[in-house]
């Protein structure tokens, strides 16, 4: 600021000591306080003075400037001062007016001067930079949305997952339970067995027959608890217990799947999985059938919970997977699968050291089953009903297109769940994890080994040139597919689910091709009416020649032994003639000398021996037709004809 205390026109003598109070005491130095004091009292005279003269009018001068004052003077008009162009006044001495710049001299004689005013003296600024022009802002902004969205490893996602796999389970459940009927053949030869072999173990009763050399699997298993369970439950308490082994197999896929992959893929897995007609038919279906594929996928759930841990702890998918097999000697087919998924899922955490859990878990699996061999003795069914089992005569190309239309779907789902996978280890479900995600050698080997075991039941069934239990054994496959289907399924979906509609319309059509299926495969004999009658003839005595007779044996088992009742598969048979016959002839020549006391046919299952009974009748004397009992199923009407020995 600056040190001057007088304003810009007290400079000029004439103004500063008009009245020569200068010349008086001496020049107009400011140095002592007389000094100061006569400048203010001139000062403030002369501002009276001001006051007194004539002031200019505003529209007069207004824009009065320095220059004019000289014209006024000479006119004899001196005016002190003029209105700006904002209309404020500003005082004028002889062309200067009373601005001031510095605050101090305007602090200092404000008070003498009506027309004084302060102007600040801004400093000289650098011309301002044009600002590029700012971007414009929508009127909206959508707020992030994390890019895993709900399959975030949460405690949420894991509440709203397991919710969502109950309506999933609610839902198989009504789809098996819907399924109703009378005992199939199977089912019927199981429980009766149990029964058997039950009475077998607790009291050492002799067997009517060696089951062990014609079943499919050991019949001190699963026969074993499905008589226990049919002693207080009946026939529907087995079933149930069927239904609880699907219902815990969909639960251990959906819990593999989702260490292997992600929630989203695992809840697609398991609604895939439980709309099967496999899955329904086997729910509701008192077989081995259900068993066998629950230990399986708790030995698949065991290998791929264990991944990280230590190579012996795979060891606990041992014991699961041996009593499958043990269960249904058809399982064996699967087993490899399991070793090499034990090497894959921990290839990544081990490295090459991953091929010890295979060689772990491959030779436990067949210690126990060595064990289990030595202890059981000789297991003829075995070769006879799986690994040197007759050939038949259906074509491969009947049995891919049945195979298709059974699985198809789920298979495709799986194979485009495969290609995604390979292309792409992660959709962005979990982006923090994706260095941990797989090698593409990895995940291929991964999909080729789930997605192909698929395969393995309709190939194996084909070198057979057999379609019986195709319709069950292609559930096993697509068990192991299941993951790669559930993956897939997501992939269809989309992130955030963007194309939620394509996964409902996969599920939505495999559902209805299941229910239709099943509806088709559960189509059994009611076989009500002809146990009712037989009832009322049969007795411990006599022999009945039955198609089917595993059905009137199970359910008339009070009444009459296992050995009484004859199959119409085949027989050997010697006749009253001294004549040995066998196959058709030996039914033919039996039905002639009237060696059984009840014939049940109804030819849908043994066409070629039902033709050659009635054959036998014909003009027969010792027989009489005593009953028609018609039932209908998907192939037709049918009805169950019963002669009684005279």
């Amino acid at each position: 600021m600056s040190d001057r205390t007088t304003p810009t026109w007290a400079d000029d003598s004439e103004v500063h000591d008009p009245y020569g109070y200068g010349q008086q005491y001496g020049d107009g130095g400011h140095g002592s306080g007389q000094q100061d004091q006569r400048q203010r009292e001139s000062l403030r005279q002369y501002a009276q003075q001001a006051r007194t003269r004539p002031q200019a009018q505003p529209d007069h001068a207004p824009h009065h400037t320095p220059h004019h004052s000289s014209d006024q003077e000479q006119a004899g008009g001196y005016q002190p001062g003029y209105f700006t162009e904002t209309g404020s006044w500003r005082f004028d001495v002889r062309g200067r007016t009373s601005e001031y710049t510095d605050q101090q001299a305007y602090d200092t004689f404000a008070p003498f001067d009506p027309y004084a005013s302060y102007t600040a003296v801004e400093p000289e600024r650098a011309a301002p930079v044009a600002a590029e022009p700012e971007a414009k802002k929508p009127g909206y902004t959508l707020p992030a949305v994390p890019e895993s969205s709900w399959a975030v490893d949460t405690r949420r996602s894991k509440l709203l997952g397991r919710g969502v796999l109950l309506c999933i389970l609610l839902v198989q459940a009504g789809l098996s339970l819907r399924l109703t009927g009378t005992a199939f053949q199977d089912e019927a030869l199981y429980i009766a067995s149990g029964h058997y072999e039950l009475a077998n173990l607790l009291h050492g009763t002799k067997l009517p027959v060696d089951f062990a050399a014609y079943f499919s699997g050991h019949p001190k298993l699963y026969p074993v608890l499905a008589g226990a369970v049919d002693s207080y439950f009946g026939l529907a308490g087995v079933r149930v217990v069927s239904l609880l082994f699907m219902l815990g197999a969909t639960a251990l896929l959906y819990a593999l799947t989702r260490r292997l992959f992600n929630l989203r893929a695992a809840l697609g897995a398991a609604a895939l999985f439980s709309v099967l007609q496999s899955t329904m038919v086997l729910g509701n279906f008192a077989t081995y059938d259900a068993a066998a594929i629950f230990l399986l996928a708790l030995s698949a759930w065991a290998v791929v919970r264990t991944d990280r841990m230590k190579a012996f702890a795979v060891l606990l998918a041992a014991p699961p997977a041996a009593l499958a097999f043990g269960v249904k000697y058809a399982s064996g087919l699967y087993l490899p699968t399991l070793v090499v998924l034990a090497v894959i899922t921990a290839h990544r955490h081990r490295g090459i050291r991953a091929l010890g859990r295979g060689v772990a878990l491959g030779t436990g699996i067949a210690a126990l089953l060595g064990i289990g061999y030595y202890f059981s003795g000789p297991l003829g069914g075995i070769s006879s009903t799986t690994t040197d089992r007759a050939k038949g005569t259906d074509t491969a190309a009947t049995m891919l297109q049945h195979s298709a239309e059974w699985g198809g779907l789920v298979f495709l789902a799986a194979l485009g769940g495969t290609i995604a996978y390979v292309l792409r280890g992660r959709m962005g479900e979990m982006p923090w994890i994706e260095g941990e995600t797989p090698g593409r050698v990895r995940r291929a080997a991964l999909g080729l080994v789930l997605t192909g075991t698929a395969l393995l039941a309709p190939a194996y069934q084909i070198h057979l040139h057999t379609e019986i239990s195709l319709y069950k054994h292609v559930g096993f496959g697509l068990l192991f597919a299941a993951p790669l289907a559930g993956l897939g399924m997501a992939r269809l979906v989309g992130p955030h689910f963007r194309h939620p509609q394509l996964g409902i319309l996969l599920y939505v059509v495999t559902l209805v091709f299941g229910m239709v299926q099943a509806q088709r495969a559960y189509s059994f004999p009611d076989s009500t009416q002809m146990t009712a009658y037989l009832s009322t003839v049969v007795d411990k005595r006599g022999t009945y020649l039955a198609e089917e007779q595993e059905v009137p044996a199970y359910y008339l088992r009070d009444k009459t032994n296992w050995t009484q009742w004859q199959n119409t598969y085949f027989m050997d048979y010697r006749g009253k003639d001294g004549k040995q016959y066998t196959g058709p002839d030996a039914f033919r020549q039996a039905v002639r000398d009237g060696k059984f006391d009840a014939i049940v046919m109804h030819g849908d299952v043994s066409p070629v021996t039902y033709e050659a009974v009635k054959e036998g009748l014909k003009n027969n004397s010792h027989y009489r037709l005593a009953a028609v009992f018609p039932y209908t199923t998907s192939s037709g009407e049918h009805a169950y004809r019963i002669w009684v020995k005279q």
